[in-house]
């Protein structure tokens, strides 16, 4: 594994999840990033890049599942009673709670499931394109592990 890179993220998904998650999350983006340093193909990291663009971070894919469970709850509940009205008001509570404070017990599932924050794969989009280029140069000395760690360093900054 390289060197710490991830320490200082004031992300509260980050903050309020299981390091064990974290450090999961971590090397999925280690492993990637460190796979385009050693292959070296700007095509493939373009393609790579698109394919984060449209990754769905945490608060999105919370946003949109529980206003989709919330919705069903509540058109179920106009037919079979309370109960589904309460799995709508229950999950929108929850909803409003991970607005509030960044987390909450749905994040938790979400994010354990591996469903990054948005600074993460921001993060990881850094990287890429830094090692694509696009930003000062990353030295090419000390092989793919030592450039990869050089765009996490520097997609950090």
């Amino acid at each position: 594994m390289m060197e710490s890179w991830n320490q200082t993220s004031t992300d509260a998904v980050r903050t309020h999840a299981p390091s064990t998650v974290n450090r999961r999350i971590d090397a999925h983006v280690e492993s990637c990033v460190r796979y385009m340093a050693e292959q070296g193909d700007r095509s493939e990291m373009s393609r790579y890049l698109d394919k984060l663009e449209h990754e769905w971070d945490v608060h999105r894919t919370l946003v949109v599942s529980v206003s989709a469970v919330a919705l069903g709850g509540l058109l179920l509940g106009r037919r079979s009673g309370g109960g589904f009205r309460l799995l709508g008001g229950v999950t929108i509570g929850l909803l409003l709670q991970h607005g509030l404070t960044g987390f909450g017990p749905l994040s938790a599932l979400v994010r354990a499931l591996g469903v990054r924050s948005r600074r993460e794969i921001d993060l990881e989009k850094f990287a890429i394109k830094a090692l694509r280029g696009d930003f000062e140069r990353i030295p090419n000395d000390g092989g793919p592990l030592a450039r990869a760690n050089a765009a996490l360093v520097a997609a950090q900054s």
